[in-house]
């Protein structure tokens, strides 16, 4: 987190929470882990609810849900979410009583937003396109390396 330009108190947060979170849910049948490791190939064990749909219960991007997010929630620009068309989105996709599901989708939103919103205040897209495929934390770690080296998110 801190390398594409999140503040320490988050990108300690976020490390001790991801991993708590996810470790056991990608380890199945493995003992418990004091380091807490993550095993990226069985990521599509930890798939929260409340989130959008974007990938199914295998881990396969659906990109017809991908589209979705913006034919549904994008009123201001077809192409990028406003802060509140992003809570828009959040709203639509809770399920009732899935608290958990529910945050974890807030705070993935939300950083998402912080970190990546243009000088006009949207979420773009591309950029979103770029988490589902990866390439967006290459780039905001380049971005960073060549800035001023103040996060973006601060704590």
């Amino acid at each position: 987190f801190r390398a594409i330009g999140c503040g320490y108190a988050l990108s300690t947060f976020a490390s001790v929470f991801i991993n708590m979170a996810l470790s056991s849910q990608t380890r199945p049948g493995k003992g418990f882990s004091l380091s807490f490791p993550i095993e990226v190939k069985n990521i599509h064990l930890a798939k929260h609810g409340s989130d959008s749909g974007v990938y199914d219960k295998d881990g396969r991007f659906v990109a017809s849900k991908f589209e979705e997010i913006f034919t549904k929630h994008a009123h201001t620009h077809s192409d990028a979410l406003t802060k509140e068309e992003l809570k828009q989105l959040l709203n639509a996709n809770k399920e009732p009583n899935d608290r958990m599901g529910g945050l974890a989708a807030y705070a993935e939103w939300t950083v998402l937003y912080d970190l990546c919103k243009d000088k006009n205040g949207l979420l773009q897209k591309e950029t979103v396109r770029a988490v589902y495929d990866g390439s967006l934390f290459e780039k905001l770690e380049q971005q960073q390396k060549s800035s001023s080296k103040t996060p973006k998110i601060h704590p």
